[in-house]
């Protein structure tokens, strides 16, 4: 559904909910005033985008993956704020299937623009990975220090440090290979 329409639909809902109000029918004043938040958030807030987050937080893959795939034209069907998440998300599931074909969605995903920081990180992190995992050492290190600087609240702490120590074990097998 368009954001125009959306809008609309929403301006109307909140219309009916004032006339409620205004005849006395609390009830429904109150339910309309609750419907009509869920309308106006749906204008900035796509609800697959959001079904497919809450699907990732419960580690349903293929349902996330579902709802995202009923987004088919994320440039009209998103605003633009939301155009960097879809491609995270994307990134995520591909990250589970393939991980080096997610690096498209997550590079896609920071070129558009991830507004929190801990997105970034995230989106970083997992660029490292992929970088590791293509044995490219120095990419992996420049990335994983801006991951680093990137999670001001250390909520990925504990996975860049895993990492790191991935990478010096990776280190210490090539030092072992090449005597």
């Amino acid at each position: 559904m368009s954001n125009i329409v959306r809008i609309i639909l929403a301006s109307l809902l909140l219309i009916g909910t004032v006339v409620l109000f205004w005849f006395g029918h609390w009830g429904f004043g109150i339910l309309g005033i609750l419907l009509s938040i869920l309308a106006w958030v749906t204008v900035f807030f796509n609800e697959n985008m959001l079904l497919a987050q809450w699907f990732l937080r419960k580690e349903n893959m293929p349902k996330a993956e579902q709802w995202l795939r009923k987004i088919t034209n994320y440039e009209k069907q998103l605003i633009s704020a939301q155009h960097g998440y879809y491609h995270m998300l994307l990134g995520i599931l591909e990250s589970q299937r393939a991980p080096l074909q997610s690096e498209k969605f997550f590079k896609k995903a920071l070129a558009l623009g991830l507004h929190m920081d801990h997105n970034v990180a995230l989106a970083k992190l997992s660029l490292a990975g992929v970088a590791m995992a293509k044995r490219n050492k120095r990419e992996a290190e420049k990335l994983l220090s801006e991951a680093k600087k990137a999670d001001k609240n250390k909520l990925l702490a504990d996975q860049i440090k895993m990492m790191k120590d991935q990478m010096s074990m990776m280190d210490k097998q090539q030092f072992r290979y090449s005597r």
